[in-house]
């Protein structure tokens, strides 16, 4: 029975070499310790052997299974480490990548033509105040834009001296009023962002937006510089055959002011349901900056002029991607999305 015994060891030494996984070490342990093994089935016998015999049959096997579980389980460990290495050469899967948001990419390609020509880019506070948000922008009391029902006003306590009601900005042009209290002219700011107005939403209407701000204060400004700003403009982003045309406008905060109109990209002026048939989509508003915003921020008119103007971001966007729902820009959609990976 010694003989064996001895036997099985050196024959479980040379299998344990050569198993080279743990399911293979599973089958080896079962050979060896199971139920039905030679090691289980000579404990059985035992209790039939003489007295003398017992004592010595059982102190070999009782070696002999602890040393198999000792190896079997060193060897467990080993394999399962190496199991857990990476395998350099399993093919890799495929990562998806982010890119930019269309919306930052548009916003981004509108700055860069802008910055071509000299403006520099500052962005402004998307909480403000009365004075910034309408008055300095010579908006009175009584224009319908102050309007509870067409500004989001906060419950917050104002931290200046003059404890003025807070709001959501309802565009970016207080970025134009802040900049010209603390710089000096000669000034070309362009001033993205985000900006609320209590719109109900559908497919052109959205109570958060983004627009650009662009402005101009120097000696001698005039309107010629203003179109020549816009022209360059449009057709750096649209297309070098790009027709625009002004027309006559009211903005408090300009004087003389104009909205410009795009010739129709769509149907080259032919005219098609995105223009309304007429050939033409307005894209953005502009203007001689007025004397009294100039007056506002301490600067005095008779010495310096400049121009204004603003545009939105979704508009442009859904006019040069031929998009026709602005809610399509926030809801998330990988499919809508995806569409500009190579834009």
């Amino acid at each position: 029975m010694l003989e064996e015994i001895k036997k099985i060891e050196d024959s479980f030494l040379q299998e344990i070499e050569k198993v080279k996984n743990l399911e293979d070490l599973e089958v080896l342990r079962i050979r060896y310790l199971g139920r039905k093994s030679f090691i289980n089935q000579a404990f059985s016998r035992i209790p039939k052997l003489e007295r003398n015999q017992r004592a010595e049959l059982g102190r070999a096997l009782n070696t002999v299974k602890k040393k198999i579980a000792f190896l079997l389980d060193e060897k467990r460990k080993t394999l399962s480490v190496q199991e857990k290495k990476i395998d350099l050469t399993v093919p890799s899967f495929s990562i998806d990548r982010g890119i930019k948001h269309i919306l930052t990419r548009v916003n981004d390609e509108i700055c860069s033509i802008f910055e071509k020509l000299g403006f520099i880019i500052i962005e402004g506070k998307e909480i403000e105040d009365e004075w910034h948000n309408f008055e300095a922008l010579n908006i009175p009391l009584e224009h319908p834009s102050r309007d509870v029902f067409d500004t989001f006003y906060l419950d917050l306590s104002s931290p200046s001296k003059e404890k003025r009601r807070l709001l959501l900005r309802s565009h970016t042009s207080p970025s134009q009023i802040r900049v010209m209290e603390k710089m000096r002219p000669p000034l070309a700011v362009i001033s993205p962002g985000r900006v609320y107005r209590p719109d109900k939403v559908d497919a052109s209407h959205s109570f958060m937006f983004h627009q650009v701000e662009g402005f101009c204060v120097d000696r001698n400004i005039n309107f010629s510089h203003l179109k020549g700003v816009l022209f360059y403009f449009a057709r750096s982003f649209f297309s070098p055959q790009v027709k625009l045309r002004f027309r006559p406008h009211y903005f408090p905060f300009t004087e003389p002011s104009a909205e410009v109109d795009l010739g129709c990209i769509l149907c080259e002026g032919k005219g098609c349901s995105v223009c309304s048939y007429k050939g033409w989509v307005e894209i953005l508003g502009c203007g001689m900056i007025h004397p009294k915003v100039l007056k506002a921020c301490k600067i005095n008119p008779k010495e310096y002029q400049g121009f204004a103007f603003g545009m939105g971001v979704e508009r442009i966007a859904m006019l040069k991607y031929r998009i026709n729902d602005i809610r399509l820009f926030f809801e998330n959609d990988l499919r809508f999305l995806e569409q500009f990976y190579e834009v």
